[in-house]
């Protein structure tokens, strides 16, 4: 771990100097000519707009990095404000004003919206973020996913959870299931219900609680969970549900063994740890997360913190920005806008200078990279910190957890 932490210390100080560091590889290959046209949807406002507006943080970062890393684009911002019904709209607005390629849209209902738009129109579409099994089970020829299925989610989520129990020596019997009820929600609910006989796990799911990630109180079911006397809590959410949650379980006094979710936003991330601040603490996400040991991850999370001191690169970061790469990859390589140049190199996608944890970025026959594991996350000291697998772990991790009224 001390010499991870030198390596990461030393692109830290890399940012801090304005040096460039070069990683190998395509990412030195010769600026195309032409820029590509990148046109990039996110929610950045309606009540996924916190997330939104991290991964958009990271797209400003690719617009200063790659280019000196000799990738021609430019990127046009389009705000889907959380609905698929404007993310439909906001897609074909780009293509009209010359996008040649698509990224996005961290949200599976607004994601298959936009790829509708895009299969129908012929341009290409790479998702960012969206987990939706069947977004790249329609055939699709201009679709492209850099992000697991809520099935991948779940299978290495939930396996995480052993690794958890045999790392600790604790071995909860019951949990109650809270998520969020829309299009990631109910697809991760069905994942979990068809794996858990699969996995081994040694607890059962006693109740199983859905609510509206637009909800304003959460009382009543954190109740019915606390109701339940399950060992722990598990949960599918997005940012501000599960902030209003843990605020309700510290209010009622629920208090499981730990709060982990097998794949999914909110809890790792900047707002909901600095509006908990004590009550985020050591609750675990088993989620894809960058992987400290790549150079290019070292190159971008210095960039990144450079740029956004005060916020956490994390795993909506870095996806996002490896979006982008993705596209300027393949324009590099295909020397043309064209979409048709463009999916053949997209096809033959093999970048192994990524950001995230994993083999090389490279798509299957339906589009998706399967090369996606899960790590362990855990807030620990006020930052989401790795703590499963043990190969990658920067702290041991702590299960069953202290009490809300026993944390410093």
């Amino acid at each position: 771990m001390k010499h991870r932490l030198n390596r990461r210390q030393f692109g830290l100080g890399v940012a801090a100097t304005g040096a460039i560091v070069v990683a190998p590889g395509p990412i030195r290959a010769v600026q195309a000519a032409t820029p590509i046209k990148i046109g990039s949807l996110l929610p950045r406002s309606g009540y996924e707009a916190l997330i939104g507006q991290g991964c958009q943080r990271s797209v400003e970062v690719a617009k200063k990095l790659l280019p000196d890393m000799g990738y021609a684009f430019e990127i046009i911002d389009a705000d889907t404000e959380s609905k698929p019904e404007v993310a439909r709209t906001q897609a074909e607005k780009l293509i009209r004003e010359g996008a040649n390629i698509l990224v996005g849209a961290f949200d599976s209902g607004q994601t298959f919206a936009i790829a509708q738009v895009a299969e129908q129109n012929g341009v290409p579409f790479v998702i960012n973020i969206g987990s939706d099994p069947a977004i790249t089970e329609q055939g699709y020829k201009f679709v492209f996913r850099n992000f697991p299925t809520s099935i991948m989610l779940g299978t290495n989520g939930l396996s995480r959870f052993n690794d958890l129990f045999k790392a600790t020596g604790a071995t909860p019997k019951t949990a109650v299931l809270m998520h969020v009820n829309d299009t990631f929600g109910q697809s991760m609910l069905k994942g979990i219900n068809a794996l858990m006989p699969k996995l081994n796990l040694p607890f059962e799911i006693v109740e199983t609680i859905a609510y509206d990630p637009q909800a304003k109180d959460l009382s009543i079911e954190v109740a019915k969970a606390k109701a339940a006397k399950a060992d722990i809590h598990m949960v599918v959410t997005r940012l501000n549900d599960a902030i209003l949650m843990t605020r309700e379980m510290v209010k009622q006094r629920y208090e499981p063994m730990g709060v982990i979710s097998p794949g999914s936003p909110g809890m790792y991330q900047t707002q909901f740890l600095k509006v908990l601040g004590k009550y985020a603490e050591y609750a675990i996400t088993n989620v894809p997360w960058l992987d400290p040991r790549q150079q290019f991850a070292q190159t971008f999370e210095a960039a990144f913190k450079k740029a956004y001191p005060d916020e956490i690169c994390d795993i909506d970061a870095g996806f996002t920005f490896e979006g982008i790469l993705i596209c300027a990859d393949a324009h590099k390589r295909a020397g043309s806008t064209k979409a048709e140049a463009l999916v053949e190199a997209l096809k033959a996608t093999n970048i192994k200078d990524r950001v995230m944890l994993g083999g090389a970025i490279a798509f299957n026959e339906k589009g998706q990279n399967v090369n996606l594991p899960s790590a362990g996350v855990q807030n620990r000291n006020g930052k989401p910190t790795v703590v499963l697998p043990a190969e990658n772990a920067e702290l041991k991790p702590v299960f069953p957890v202290p009490g809300w009224s026993r944390r410093g």
